[in-house]
């Protein structure tokens, strides 16, 4: 219906050259019309009355059959569509199209989301459950709109944080079983962390062991990062199974140290880098960016230098139009000062290099920390939102194990998600277990529970509609509610995907939600005169809630 409405405002002489799908706005109130077009920014080049303009565009407007009327009401210019017509067209197209309503077709357009970012020997806790979400609705989304996307996941498996691991393990756990559990490795870093406070002698050993880490040559030590890496690593794959993520590219920084390095020394033979206290440092102090080191005084790799090797990897191993990196906002200076450099080093594509900075999730008595151990793991998060909704399950019906498991776990995932999703990326989320969880209002449980409710009045129907054939004497406002609402889920989609915002597609699902349930508690479906119509509705109803939660990464339940 937008189009129809630009086609029709380009015919007119002053909206030829106009920005017109830019400027058109949803009217906040469903009596002011469907679309508006405010006539603000013509009022200076014709030397009128915004409000002359508006009367003028709409006296001289030619419409077509899907535009009912237009009218103007101060300065803008209100357009009303044919809702009968837009109620058939848009129910057809939902039955038709099923799981590919709303998707774009294929674009020629190779972007790669690198997401998620654990580091080996470390926690996965709640911060990186917003992170991988964020990343893999961005996918999802960017696929949906006919990008060809690569999911990459770049994890730090060298550095500092190993060798403090690596020394903590070798001096009071060396006789440890070696395990594949994520709590096992949160605990051994935070034991680190806590024995290397104010220990000077512990802090030599440490900067030894980073060292011979990276020349490589200690063979007994080697052997140990690899075992304990790999076990590290696998401790994920259930995560993200859980997650329902999957990468199609995993990189680890130890696969870049050595290119890291290279790329430093070129930066100071180039006289792009200098050294400073015996350090390789890039000063961008004059462009108010700091200072980005690049390899210690003992000539070990930070991570700033391994990102110029990544950024180099990743081009040459994909034609990119894009690359997309998430993280936590705060390395948003970080990526600046990367971008900088690579414009510095002439590097092709540092225009397609891209960030998006999320913030943190915090528990309510402050900020978390793999330092200090003051955060929630993973594992101990999810099995406590599962245990909590299978309480919520059994007040409402008793269900064998597995089947209260399977529901439990869809319950747990989309709670966890929704409510990180549902945020706008700039703003610091404080988790609330009991908000998230509950199944009214704006939550992932009431999203399942809505898509379940209209499943089962599709499941008790004995007969339906075969003729495919759709007709409507009149809608009620319900009906016209939801179904314009169905309408929007293009629309929606586009904009998620412009503004790299996974939150509007989470805003739109639960107005939907809404306008569903209001129009089910207000009108009778079976058994009513309007039975196939209804029933229409609730069908397509499912099928865009589904496709929403579906963006979202999140399971649908048939039965709650």
């Amino acid at each position: 219906m937008k189009l129809h409405v630009i086609q029709i405002l380009k015919k007119h002489s002053y909206l030829r050259n106009a920005d017109i799908e830019g400027l058109l706005e949803k009217p906040k109130e469903e009596s002011m019309g469907d679309y508006a077009l405010p006539c603000f920014f013509l009022a200076r080049e014709l030397k009128k009355n915004p409000v002359e303009i508006a009367k003028d565009i709409a006296r001289n407007l030619k419409l077509t059959g899907e535009i009912e009327k237009v009218e103007a009401v101060g300065p803008y210019v209100n357009f009303f569509v044919n809702r009968k017509q837009v109620a058939i067209s848009t129910l057809n197209k939902v039955v038709k199209e099923k799981d590919d309503y709303g998707r774009m077709k294929k674009k020629d357009n190779n972007v790669m989301v690198e997401f998620s970012q654990p580091n080996t020997h470390k926690a996965f806790h709640v911060g990186h459950i917003r992170g991988t979400s964020f990343g893999e609705s961005l996918a999802r989304i960017k696929g949906f709109c006919g990008d060809n996307v690569i999911r990459a996941n770049y994890s730090g498996d060298t550095g500092m944080h190993i060798a403090k691991w690596m020394w903590c393990y070798t001096r009071f756990h060396k006789n440890e079983k070696i395990e594949n559990q994520e709590e096992w490795f949160a605990k051994i870093y935070v034991e680190a962390m806590q024995k290397l406070e104010d220990n000077e002698e512990g802090t030599r050993e440490v900067e030894e062991i980073n060292r011979k880490l990276d020349e490589k040559k200690d063979k007994s030590l080697i052997k140990l990062w690899k075992e304990t890496r790999k076990k590290s690593i696998d401790a994920w794959k259930p995560i993200y199974k859980d997650l329902d993520v999957k990468f199609d590219r995993d990189y680890f920084e130890s696969q870049v140290e050595e290119a890291g390095k290279n790329i430093a020394k070129e930066l100071v033979k180039d006289e792009l880098a200098e050294e400073s206290e015996g350090a390789t440092i890039m000063n961008f102090n004059s462009l108010g960016l700091g200072v980005w080191v690049l390899l210690r005084k003992d000539g070990t790799v930070l991570y700033s230098a391994k990102d110029l090797a990544l950024a180099r990897i990743k081009f040459k191993d994909y034609k990119l139009n894009e690359s997309l990196v998430i993280t936590n906002a705060e390395q948003n200076l970080h990526f600046k000062q990367l971008q900088k450099t690579l414009e510095l080093m002439k590097f092709p594509h540092w225009k397609r290099y891209n960030h998006l900075g999320y913030e943190s999730v915090r528990l309510p008595e402050g900020k978390m920390s793999s330092r200090t151990g003051n955060n929630i793991l993973y594992a101990d998060f999810r099995n406590e939102l599962v245990e909590e909704a299978k309480k919520e399950i059994d007040k409402r019906e008793k269900l064998n194990v597995r089947e209260l498991e399977k529901r439990a776990l869809v319950i747990a995932i989309a709670a966890m998600k929704y409510s990180m999703l549902k945020q706008d990326v700039n703003k610091i989320i404080v988790f609330d277990k009991g908000e998230a969880l509950r199944f009214e209002g704006d939550t992932g449980p009431y999203l399942l529970y809505s898509y379940a409710r209209a499943k089962s009045i599709l499941r008790k129907v004995k007969t339906k509609n075969k003729s495919g054939k759709m007709k409507i004497e009149s809608l009620d406002e319900k009906e016209k509610s939801l179904i314009m609402k169905f309408n929007d889920f293009p629309q929606t989609i586009g904009n998620a995907y412009k503004n790299n915002d996974p939150s509007c597609v989470a805003h739109y699902a639960y107005d939907l939600a809404q306008r569903f349930n209001e129009f089910y508690h207000s009108e009778k479906v079976i058994g009513s005169e309007r039975e196939d119509f209804r029933l229409a509705i609730v069908e397509c109803f499912s099928q865009v809630l589904k496709n929403a939660l579906y963006l979202l990464g999140i399971d649908v339940l048939e039965e709650m």
